[in-house]
């Protein structure tokens, strides 16, 4: 069973944000770690759902899930791992399109996690759920990338310079058609799509415009923000370079969907429109590699015990570098 913590907030601590108390509260302990249980919606304040930011009052009643670690429960995948760097904190991976980074419905255990738990019995379960090591994700057809902890200090101060944004994460991607400008900055606050529970959309206000400060009136989603560069431009198709200084769920895909340049192959934010300006040759190349084409290829942070900075990079894989080769010269 979850562990049920009760918290009655005291005078002194009233107007403290929620994620603040609770992160001086033994045994969650960190920002971090309280962000990650009200995301999951395992904290309520006098019975209803509160969001990270929500201001405590006297007597107001917190109640937390803290849930049970359950990795006894997932099954060790014996594959190969492209293993870029590992020592007793930290594991540096590149992970192949078409692999799952944790388990989720339809993929109970054939996902990285699965894999690293046959590679190594020292994984992180700071957040005690089912997703031993995992610090940050990537979609399953996104290739290159990620860090995985081993222990729980590692993964809180890993998680930590997520927050404070100052891991270095630098994407290349192929979009349709060509930017009206040859780099920019977008900001939005995303959340999930309100029609589509697969995907997720930046919130717009009554006029139709992408909102990108956050206010009192907005209750849901969060700011995200990504920069990008045209390396290479086709017109019907353009290599770019994306950096993330923050990590939310499908960012990239949303953003560049909302500018109007969806990534090539990607079904889930493109539209028939999209699909017309790529010449039937690319189409069909396309059609071969059975991914969007988005590659996490550079990662760089500051070693959680050593301090060092360490900084990776990783080139796109042989199929798709050859397509790169061919088609953006």
């Amino acid at each position: 069973m979850n562990e049920r913590l009760v918290f009655i907030v005291a005078i002194d601590a009233s107007d403290s944000r929620l994620d603040k108390y609770l992160s001086l509260q033994p045994p969650i302990s960190s920002r971090s770690r309280a962000e990650y249980l009200i995301d999951a919606g395992l904290v309520s304040v006098n019975g209803k759902l509160a969001k990270a930011s929500y201001k405590l009052k006297p007597n107001d009643t917190i109640e937390v899930e803290i849930p049970t670690p359950k990795a006894t429960d997932l099954k060790p995948l014996d594959i190969p791992l492209d293993i870029i760097f590992e020592d007793n904190d930290v594991i540096v991976v590149n992970k192949p399109a078409g692999l799952v980074v944790h388990p989720a419905a339809g993929h109970e255990d054939d996902t990285l996690v699965n894999a690293l738990m046959a590679h190594t019995k020292n994984l992180s379960m700071k957040f005690g759920e089912d997703r031993p090591g995992i610090v940050h994700r990537i979609d399953k057809e996104t290739s290159g990338l990620l860090v995985i902890a081993k222990n729980d200090l590692a993964h809180q101060n890993l998680s930590d310079q997520f927050k404070q944004r100052s891991i270095n994460r630098l994407y290349e991607a192929v979009c349709v058609g060509s930017p009206k400008t040859s780099s920019g900055e977008i900001t939005s606050i995303i959340a999930r799509h309100p029609n589509d529970r697969k995907r997720f959309a930046s919130i717009k206000d009554t006029r139709g415009r992408i909102v990108t400060t956050p206010s009192e009136d907005i209750t849901i989603g969060k700011v995200a923000k990504t920069s990008f560069k045209v390396l290479k431009d086709r017109s019907s198709a353009s290599l770019i370079q994306l950096k993330l200084f923050t990590g939310r769920t499908h960012q990239i895909r949303v953003h560049m969907s909302e500018l109007g340049h969806p990534l090539l192959g990607d079904k889930l934010y493109s539209n028939a429109q999209a699909s017309k300006k790529i010449s039937g040759e690319m189409k069909t190349e396309l059609e071969n590699l059975k991914r969007f084409l988005l590659h996490a290829k550079v990662l760089g942070f500051v070693h959680p015990t050593t301090q060092k900075e360490m900084n990776f990079e990783i080139d796109w894989p042989a199929q798709e570098k050859t397509f790169l080769r061919k088609w953006f010269p």
